[in-house]
């Protein structure tokens, strides 16, 4: 499954409720003398991605916002389709067809910040033929030495449950329980230049295995020869009979600690985020993202924008597992995944980035922003595929408005 998991937030009885405590806060004249209107912004994308493992995603998006500037409040809402078709070789691999899958995803968010502190509470909703996730969260935020720190905390929990379609959840589904809180402080280094270190920690309790994946096993004495990248073919001549599901540990525990780094130059912007992450499940990775912003007058920027990957496997990954037939008794790994996301991979990303401001007296009250990009992946220890090219593209349109 492509799952985009989108972990926050609310539903519009919260959201109606911080509004309206937003307004008792403000003295009746004030509110009604003040010359600053509110303040909307809307946005439409459509996505598309394409890979050399036979999927396409294409993903439409609207999201809307709408803030007080005096008041200091906010409110926010997405909703987007993910349109998903693959023949991927973990398919072809289990004889089974091309399948088409469509994915929807909603979010509600609202924030308050009336001086030094502020809130906000949120939630979202994601829904396949198979899979449906509700998540909810809150974040808090203080301003800290005369603004010069801005600390965030935030917690969210989400509930995942993943069946099989056509199949009711009462019948058969995996339910998986997602914990997480955060911590971050923005420091304003100069007028020019923040530095955004942060935390994560994230607690999943529940069946983990993806419903659809089954995998070969191989005996001890042949195990070797099953070499990285094997296609279909040679699994099938090597494998035992049969083949069995995916298992991993219904615990994990996950950590990351980022920082991000953005300084402004006189006509352009530097902004480069490095992420390190272990888990539970002994999978380490880094993550190293930059993007620099060139303006081009007024109403023009482009930026080139590149990203690198690279982690190990989980402790139990292995290429080919290995198993035992005993007359009836068929001997397996306890743990075991064929989830090359789960094994030892790198990738790089690069692409170009354009915006165009087209509003009137004010550029920016209308944008266009057009993304591309291309990702290379190499899989050094997997079956079937040792390498995947993917390309992404997204144009966007912006509007701003009071």
């Amino acid at each position: 499954m492509i799952r985009v998991r989108k972990a926050l937030f609310l539903s519009g009885a919260l959201l109606g409720f911080l509004v309206g405590s937003v307004r008792a806060d403000v003295p009746p004249a004030s509110f009604h003398a003040r010359k600053s209107p509110l303040i909307w912004e809307t946005r439409g994308e459509f996505a598309a991605y394409q890979d050399t493992d036979a999927v396409t995603v294409f993903t439409p998006a609207v999201s809307a916002k709408v803030r007080d500037p005096l008041a200091n409040w906010s409110a926010a809402g997405s909703y987007l389709v993910d349109v998903v078709s693959a023949a991927s070789v973990d398919i072809v691999s289990t004889a089974s067809p091309s399948w088409q899958e469509i994915r929807h995803a909603a979010s509600l968010e609202a924030s308050y910040k009336p001086g030094t502190y502020g809130a906000a509470i949120a939630g979202s909703v994601s829904s396949e033929p198979d899979y449906l996730s509700l998540g909810a969260g809150v974040r808090g935020t203080a301003e800290l030495a005369r603004k010069s720190a801005t600390l965030q905390l935030g917690a969210m929990y989400a509930r995942d449950v993943a069946g099989r379609k056509d199949t009711p959840f009462s019948v058969y589904a995996l339910e998986l329980d997602r914990y997480a809180t955060s911590a971050s402080v923005e420091l304003v280094l100069d007028r020019a230049t923040t530095l955004t270190p942060s935390f994560d920690f994230t607690y999943e309790s529940g069946r983990q295995e993806k419903p659809y994946r089954y995998l070969p096993l191989f005996s001890g004495d042949v195990v070797a020869r099953v070499e990285p990248g094997a296609s279909p073919a040679r699994v099938n001549q090597l494998r035992l009979p049969g083949r069995v599901a995916e298992h991993v540990p219904d615990e994990r525990a996950r950590y990351a600690l980022a920082g991000r780094l953005a300084h402004r130059f006189r006509y352009s912007t530097l902004l480069i985020f490095s992420r390190v992450y272990a888990d539970g499940w002994g999978l380490f990775a880094s993550t190293t993202d930059a993007r620099f912003v060139i303006e081009l007058g007024e109403r023009w920027s482009l930026w080139p924008h590149g990203r690198a990957h690279v982690q190990s496997g989980v402790s139990f990954w292995r290429r080919g597992y290995v198993g035992r037939a005993d007359g009836t008794v068929l001997e397996v790994p306890t743990w075991r995944t064929g989830d090359r996301e789960l094994g030892p991979l790198w990738s790089g990303t690069l692409g170009p980035g354009l915006r165009w401001d087209f509003g009137g007296s004010d550029p920016r009250a209308f944008s266009a922003l057009l993304e591309l990009e291309a990702t290379y992946t190499h899989y050094p220890d997997t079956l079937y595929i040792e390498q995947r090219w993917a390309g992404f593209g997204s144009l966007q349109v912006e509007a701003r408005f009071r």
